[in-house]
């Protein structure tokens, strides 16, 4: 489906390290609890003790009890909340979708500071996500839609720098050496020093027929001196951190090639209309393997010992084995089990006659919410999987066996 094509890589990104993890989930886990909201969540769980943390369109961040799934605070913004919170201490931060950047109680939810960007703005339809706040020496970095990316004393929410910027920046920062690199839908990469906000390099996309800027909606990865980082002209770039040449890029011919991470040295790349997961080298990119996939991914993995967790945007949750690329499991959402025959085969290929019910990319995304689509990355916390979906839920699986 031609369409298909306009739908751009935003995405949190995730390298799977931090995790706690005693389980290996080598067998399909079972459903323990599901939290409902009223809107779509494109945001991803984040577990601090025994709470997981999450934003919707709803403009509601929510915290919620880890054991049983029932809500132990809530925190309103005026904006819909499209990112992810970061959490250090006992502080949370948050990008409320309404140009704040909020700090927060983790346990009570209670408001310790705000700081107010020029605004927030949408660059199109499929501009799902926003900026996730990262924390590092004693700082918090994040971009916002006013073109901007932020540098603040995380204790008085105070601006030690910030970056202009010729469009939006909606990208997730990372940081490594000192250095903090992002990108701008001005087609953009930027690396800049992480203490004084000065800039280093600057890397210009290709670009592409449909999308000449090369927006840069896609956050990157830093690792073993390069910055991995996925595009809307239909490239990964792999880029030198210190000087911000390209070392090789991974072109698709369909779509784009979506969030990399990195997890035990191997770089993982996700694709949207592509529909593939491929497992690479991250100095070369030469693939160890690839595995197709029923439709699109735009979350991130979260990683066990031999399983790779990954979402798709028409509602499943599939385990999928690290060293193989093989599909060990499916967990599907009632979205997707109730509304799939409307759309797709038994094979989850189309219906024959698909064009004439899905005819726009809008109306391609009100499908995926139908669905239960998983835009966000799944967290694995102890034996319990947690993710969110378009349909407006919180999931948690319990593993079952082991």
């Amino acid at each position: 489906m031609k369409f298909i094509l306009f739908f751009l890589c935003g995405f949190w990104t995730w390298t799977g390290h931090g995790q706690s993890s005693y389980h290996d989930f080598s067998s399909l886990p079972e459903l323990k609890w599901e939290f409902k909201t009223s809107k779509s969540i494109y945001s991803s769980p984040v577990v601090s003790e025994n709470l997981v943390f999450f934003g919707g369109l709803d403009s509601t961040l929510y915290a919620v009890d880890l054991t049983t799934g029932k809500e132990n605070w809530r925190f309103r913004t005026k904006g819909e909340i499209r990112s992810t919170v970061c959490i250090n201490g006992k502080n949370l931060y948050l990008n409320g979708g309404d140009g704040k950047l909020y700090s927060l109680d983790v346990q009570t939810g209670k408001l310790h500071w705000s700081f107010k960007t020029k605004g927030e703005k949408k660059y199109d339809f499929a501009d799902y996500f926003h900026s996730s706040p990262v924390f590092f020496k004693d700082r918090i970095y994040f971009g916002s839609g006013d073109g901007n990316m932020y540098s603040l004393h995380a204790k008085t929410g105070k601006m030690a720098w910030s970056f202009q910027t010729l469009n939006i920046v909606h990208t997730t920062p990372a940081i490594d050496n000192g250095k903090l690199f992002f990108g701008s839908f001005d087609g953009q990469v930027y690396a800049l020093s992480a203490s004084t906000g000065k800039l280093i390099w600057s890397f210009k996309t290709v670009g592409h027929r449909y999308f000449p800027i090369g927006e840069v909606q896609g956050s990157p990865v830093a690792f073993n001196g390069l910055v991995f980082i996925g595009t809307r002209d239909y490239n990964v770039y792999a880029l030198d951190q210190k000087k911000g040449f390209c070392h090789w890029n991974k072109a698709f011919t369909r779509g784009w090639g979506l969030n990399p991470s990195v997890n035990d040295s191997v770089l993982y790349i996700g694709s949207a209309d592509e529909r593939v997961l491929i497992s690479a080298d991250p100095s070369t990119g030469q693939e160890n393997w690839k595995l197709p996939m029923e439709f699109l991914i735009f979350g991130n993995n979260a990683f066990t010992d031999s399983i790779l967790v990954v979402g798709t945007t028409i509602g499943k949750l599939h385990g999928i084995g690290i060293k193989d690329g093989m599909k060990k499991w499916s967990f599907e959402t009632g979205s997707y089990l109730a509304n799939r025959s409307k759309y797709f085969k038994p094979d989850d290929t189309y219906r024959n006659d698909i064009y004439s019910i899905i005819r726009s990319n809008e109306h391609f995304l009100e499908v995926e919410c139908e669905l239960g689509g998983i835009f966000s990355t799944p967290v694995i916390s102890g034996n319990l999987i947690l993710f969110t979906s378009t349909n407006g839920s919180l999931y948690c699986l319990k593993g079952t066996g082991n």
